[in-house]
């Protein structure tokens, strides 16, 4: 059970109608979309971890390890 708005009620099911679906079925579909444009936002804050700083990733391995 989720609680959502009127709006978000009727723009379901204006969707479900165009798309000839179920309301839950839309839901399901937002939910897959949703966690699937997170999975990726995950996966590619994961690569260049230091390409804020200008420098490849020899550089701030070699910077890095200098510290220790």
């Amino acid at each position: 059970m989720i609680d959502i708005t009127e709006l978000q009620v009727q723009a379901l099911e204006d969707i479900a109608r165009t798309e000839k679906l179920s309301r839950a079925a839309v839901i399901r579909a937002a939910i897959d979309d949703y966690v699937e444009r997170r999975r990726r936002v995950d996966i590619q804050d994961a690569f260049g971890l230091w390409g804020e700083s200008g420098m490849d990733g020899l550089s701030y391995q070699e910077k890095v390890r200098s510290e220790w």
